[in-house]
């Protein structure tokens, strides 16, 4: 066998969706795993529907996701000619013929079929009329049956009988889509064929270009659904939003690739993937041939774990763009690229996403006379009991000559022996004070990243309060 070539092939009448992402990441994955070339093509035929904004964010989406195509983009629309000189060749060699019967007579005869008990399709009238116009339609063989092998499904064979003498060319003059399809896959030299099992129908047909044609016929594969957790089709309410829409939110995006790689493929046990170890397992073997199920909370621990093992100067950075994107390039001065350095590292553990990092951030990047409180939080730490600890907590962080760690752990330290109390009678109204709610890291390692000036003064604003 010769190099695997794979291709994605999407449509930019809208953009790249989830379902669509993976499905560009198995055909990826499918050709490197063999050393082989992956291709991209824009199927951009449909004139009303296709964008160039769609075109754009799909290109993007690819470059996110890691997934680099090899050779230049192929613009289906491009290629109409080309589509037209392979259909006039199937006429010539009598593979195909024009038919001039209207739409109503096509229907007609779908509706007679129909109450007949057989399949409704159209019934060839025009196979032997040698006509000059009209669209043009393929002549499939009356008998025998067209059958491969499915590389996740397994064997598939269609009575020809079955099928209808499809469109090649309608009446405009433009190609169909089964017939533009195979000869950019045989133009482009794709051995394999990764898609959706919604073009599962389509493929019978295909091989039958492919034959008439006298073309090697790819490989095919066709990969089942996702489903949302109520097993039904996935909408955005489940999480089928775009790819981009995954980025904007803040998700990594190689804990993106690595949670479409595991709806519906795997190895073994193993959950978290490098691109480099998904390359190196993948097989079309170890791809399920039932629907997945999308799991907004599986897809988010997937992400905090590539948060966690993220390197903190990457996040700094990401942090820098997004609170830009929040607040405007001039706020966003305010708060240096330094400041998120420091915070990044602290809210690492426990962080979903880079915008609930920026979320959590919103506490060390105000000042304290700015830092707003939870009122429950307030009434119930922040007391007439609590005010003097504070006060004199204060005290003792003012007389440190360093501020470290360990020296404001020996002060509470001695603080709670001299006044013989539990940690847990100042942790809470110290939270508190330094970030204004019940939650945040480590007690010292938030006053570290707050600094000495900023804990002092949220302390006594506490105490004001």
């Amino acid at each position: 066998m010769g190099k695997i070539v794979s291709r994605f092939a999407p449509s930019p009448t809208g953009y790249l969706h989830i379902g669509g992402a993976r499905t560009a990441l198995f055909s990826w994955l499918l050709a490197r795993s063999q050393g082989g070339e992956f291709r991209l093509r824009v199927e951009d035929t449909d004139r009303e529907r296709s964008t160039q904004e769609a075109t754009d964010a799909i290109i993007d989406s690819m470059k996110w996701l890691g997934l680099v195509h090899d050779d230049e983009i192929v613009f289906q629309s491009t290629r109409v000619d080309r589509h037209n000189e392979v259909i006039d060749q199937l006429v010539e060699a009598g593979h195909a013929y024009y038919c001039d019967c209207s739409k109503e007579q096509v229907d007609a005869m779908r509706e007679k079929a129909q109450k007949e008990g057989r399949k409704p399709k159209y019934d060839g009238s025009c196979r032997e009329k040698g006509l000059a116009t009209g669209v043009v339609r393929f002549k499939t063989p009356l008998q025998g049956t067209t059958a491969f092998k499915d590389t996740v499904k397994g064997s598939i064979a269609v009575e020809n009988a079955e099928m209808d003498d499809m469109i090649l060319r309608r009446s405009d003059g433009s190609p169909t889509y089964n017939l533009a399809v195979v000869v950019d896959d045989h133009d482009m030299g794709i051995t394999s064929v990764l898609r959706g099992d919604d073009h599962v129908n389509n493929t019978p047909r295909q091989i039958l270009i492919y034959r008439a044609m006298g073309w090697d016929v790819p490989e095919f594969g066709h990969v089942p659904m996702i489903l949302g957790p109520d097993k039904k089709k996935l909408s955005k309410r489940h999480g089928a939003l775009s790819v981009m829409e995954y980025e904007k939110m803040g998700y990594l995006p190689e804990a993106v690739v690595n949670y479409l790689a595991r709806l519906g493929w795997s190895h073994g046990d193993q959950e978290l993937f490098s691109m480099d170890e998904m390359v190196t397992f993948f097989s079309t073997d170890n791809l399920g041939n039932s629907p997945s199920v999308f799991d907004l909370t599986k897809f988010e621990w997937v992400n905090g774990q590539y948060m966690q093992k993220a390197d903190p100067e990457r996040l700094a950075d990401m942090l820098c763009d997004f609170y830009a994107r929040e607040v405007g390039v001039e706020e966003a001065k305010s708060v240096t690229r330094e400041d998120f350095a420091r915070i990044a590292p602290l809210l690492q553990p426990r962080a979903k996403s880079i915008v609930d990092m920026l979320e959590q951030s919103q506490p060390f990047i105000v000042d304290a006379g700015f830092l707003p409180y939870d009122e429950n939080a307030v009434k119930k730490f922040l007391t007439d009991e609590t005010k003097p600890l504070l006060e004199e907590i204060v005290g003792r962080i003012e007389a440190l000559d360093e501020f470290s760690e360990q020296s404001l752990e020996d002060v509470h330290r001695q603080f709670l022996e001299d006044k013989d109390i539990k940690f847990k009678a100042i942790a809470q109204p110290i939270r508190v004070a330094i970030v204004g709610t019940t939650k945040s890291p480590g007690l010292f390692e938030t006053m570290m990243v707050l600094g000495k000036e900023q804990t002092l003064a949220r302390l006594k604003r506490a105490v004001e309060l």
